[in-house]
């Protein structure tokens, strides 16, 4: 009898779906309040700026944009995200830059730089789920290090340090997924510190950094490594698709030469090149000058999305769901009362047309059942309030 199961790579038997991709069908029904995904408002993209980008390329005759291109990306662009990370602190150059078809391909990338099968690479309790994933798919041993409401343990870290070696430690130090936690300067410095005294790779990931609600800048991990062999100790990663457009599925690394030279090599055999049409209108976009004040949009209408989603669970479900007031992101990081399952609750929550990520889902070891993510991003007033109100008879039903 065939067995297609035994057919299979190892690193695939026995993987499962992502919860928040297969949430995502319920973003497209209309009866259905979705705090699932962490998808972009689509009512903030510059649809008018990406047409004037996309324009522009088509105006110019460049058969170019139709054709085979180099791995590591167009110039043009490299050229302006040198400019758009040197606001973040960052001073790169081109040849530091590899342009990815979005940031998580640029995670796929870099696992397949540095894990080997056995491997260690430690991440945050709880963090993205994506990321988990790919590095599982690797072989390698993934473990997780206390996380909190100020980010990253550092003690925690410095204490698993001791204990043996680790190949790369994953962090989204900036309005984190899922928790909306953020690291001090000093916290960042102690990190950057370890991984040159223990010889391991940051992976930093900076997705959601930009989008903020106070005028405080948290500067990237990557900003604070000034020789070279800091240099050499981090890979940092970012994206367009959070404040621009997910579809055209754009985001770049940053690190230094050696490294860069490694990741171009898997790229080569993972797609050859990111599209350069895509390429072209980020390019052109970018030297529009329109992308600064549009993030300032979209950061002062993500706040208020935040504030009536807080509002409406404060009027709906008062002390059965808590949660931290987030500065910057897309996320609400809530906590039921102990002993209750937010897994249990999403079934409610779903006959109630609402639906969430329940918290269980970033956990690497044991979850905490009882954590939620809610994503406020694209909510408006009506939709906070409906959600509020249908989480209350979610929570009705379950306790029931």
């Amino acid at each position: 009898m065939a067995d297609l199961e035994s057919l299979f790579a190892k690193r695939i038997q026995g993987s499962q779906s992502s919860i928040v991709r297969d949430l995502l069908q319920y973003s497209k029904m209309p009866n259905i309040v979705s705090l699932a995904g962490g998808i972009p408002a689509a009512d903030m993209f510059d649809m008018d700026g990406i047409n004037a980008a996309l324009n522009e390329v088509i105006a110019s005759g460049e058969v170019n944009a139709y054709q085979y291109s180099t791995t590591d990306g167009e110039p043009v662009l490299q050229s302006e995200i040198v400019k758009l990370i040197s606001d973040r602190g960052i001073a790169a150059k081109n040849s530091e830059i590899i342009v990815t078809s979005g940031s998580q391909q640029g995670l796929d990338l870099i696992a397949r730089t540095f894990l080997d099968e056995g491997d260690t690479i430690l991440v945050e309790r709880p963090t993205y789920l994506a990321a988990i994933q790919g590095f599982k798919m690797t072989g390698a041993n993934v473990e997780d290090v206390e996380g909190g409401a100020d980010g990253l343990n550092v003690d925690a870290l410095e204490a698993r340090l001791e204990k043996g070696k680790i190949k790369a430690l994953y962090i989204v130090p900036t309005f984190a997924n899922p928790t909306g936690s953020t690291l001090s300067k000093e916290k960042r410095q102690r990190i950057l510190d370890l991984a040159v005294k223990h010889n391991f790779v940051i992976f930093e990931d900076d997705p959601y950094g930009e989008i903020r609600f106070t005028e405080a800048l948290a500067k990237p991990i990557y900003s604070l490594a000034k020789t070279e062999v800091e240099k050499e100790h981090i890979v940092y990663l970012s994206s367009f698709s959070k404040v621009l457009v997910p579809g055209l599925r754009l985001g770049f690394i940053v690190t230094c030469e050696k490294i860069r030279n490694k990741i171009v090599i898997c790229k080569q055999s993972v797609d050859l090149h990111t599209p350069v049409l895509s390429q072209l209108i980020v390019a052109n976009y970018l030297k529009s000058g329109r992308l600064q004040p549009r993030i300032k949009e979209i950061s002062k209408a993500y706040q208020a999305r935040c504030q009536m989603l807080m509002d409406s669970l404060r009027e709906h479900v008062g002390d059965k769901i808590s949660f931290a007031e987030p500065t910057g992101g897309m996320f609400l990081w809530a906590k039921l009362p102990k002993g209750m399952s937010a897994t249990k609750l999403l079934k409610h929550a779903i006959d109630a047309e609402v639906v969430f990520v329940p918290g269980s889902a970033f956990y690497v070891g044991s979850p905490e059942d009882e954590t939620l993510r809610l994503s406020f991003a694209t909510v408006n007033e009506k939709l906070a309030s409906e959600a509020g109100r249908r989480l209350a008879i979610a929570l009705e039903n379950y306790e029931a």
